[in-house]
């Protein structure tokens, strides 16, 4: 396997910076939340316990799809970072469902006395997740991460959990100021609204993580780059079948080309490695080429294959 295998030091910092934000902002949370007795706050701080476990699972799968491929895993380790992706997207869902019960109860129940030390805390959370999301989502995409990507969006969940702690805690105090009851309602009312934004969350990354555990093919706008980079090589007169998946932080290709049966297979490794070599070169997510070769007579020109090939 090549080097788009690996992950570079970068996103290792990443979600490494990730990790340890989370333990951060969990303490910080949880104690603002207990001693000034904000149900927002202790909410968040035990979704952000959720994304310490996260984070240390992207770190996990990260490190284990870094392994090159061996006897038992011929095509590499890159779907461990899959699998962790999709452990983000349950830890969201939980955390979205979670949300959404404690909102609701408190519905029900005396609301708490606003505290400005929670507020600033929640606006510290705020930026703090707005910063990290941004870092890790560029550097996500950039290395073409899923761990780090769903990482990235788990930043952005929080985002809406911090933005909805800052509007309850603020509609809150501005009720206390001008004695409008009604408005202390507002945190949990924005709390049921952040629980929808997050569970969608965890599903569009679950959803992408099973889509290629299941082996799901790329888009059509990648097999059609594909096919006009193997009919620029005059060489090959018919392709007979094109395939690509994803396997975590990279792409396998499956190509079945048919070339003049008169060449020699020398001249026939010469084609595929050509073509190998092109594909990759422009693809920089392609880690293999896997191409098998039918021969072509000019009598044979309407593409029907037969079992052979």
């Amino acid at each position: 396997m090549n080097s788009n295998q690996g992950h570079s030091a970068s996103s290792i910092m990443a979600i490494w910076i990730s990790l340890l934000s989370n333990i951060v902002l969990t303490i910080l949370k949880l104690i603002v939340g207990f001693v000034f007795k904000s149900p927002v706050l202790l909410a968040d701080g035990f979704h952000n316990a959720g994304d310490v476990v996260a984070s240390a699972a992207a770190l996990t799968s990260m490190r284990i799809s870094k392994r090159p491929a061996d006897e038992d895993h011929p095509y590499g380790h890159g779907k461990a970072e899959v699998i962790g992706s999709g452990f983000v997207a349950i830890i969201l869902g939980l955390a979205a469902i979670y949300i959404a019960f404690e909102a609701v109860m408190a519905l029900f129940e005396d609301p708490a006395t606003a505290s400005r030390i929670a507020l600033l805390t929640a606006v510290i959370s705020l930026i703090w997740k707005y910063t990290l999301y941004v870092y890790t989502i560029r550097v996500g995409r950039s290395e073409n991460s899923k761990g780090l990507i769903a990482t990235a969006y788990d930043h952005l969940a929080d985002v809406y959990a911090s933005l909805a702690a800052v509007v309850g805690i603020g509609l809150a105090l501005l009720g206390d100021s001008f004695e409008i009851p009604p408005l202390a309602y507002g945190d949990p009312i924005a709390g049921i609204i952040v629980s929808i934004l997050v569970l969608k969350i965890a599903i569009e990354i679950g959803k992408e993580s099973i889509d290629i555990l299941m082996e799901k093919s790329v888009s059509d706008e990648r097999l059609t780059a594909f096919e006009e980079l193997i009919h620029s090589m005059p060489e090959i007169k018919r392709i007979d079948r094109l395939r690509a998946r994803e396997h975590g932080h990279y792409v396998l290709v499956d190509i079945r080309i048919a070339i003049p049966g008169d060449l020699t297979v020398q001249e026939g490794h010469v084609i595929t490695s050509r073509l190998r070599n092109l594909i990759i070169a422009q693809n920089e997510d392609v880690d293999e080429v896997l191409i098998h070769l039918n021969p072509w007579y000019p009598e044979k020109q309407s593409g029907i294959l037969t079992n052979e090939e």
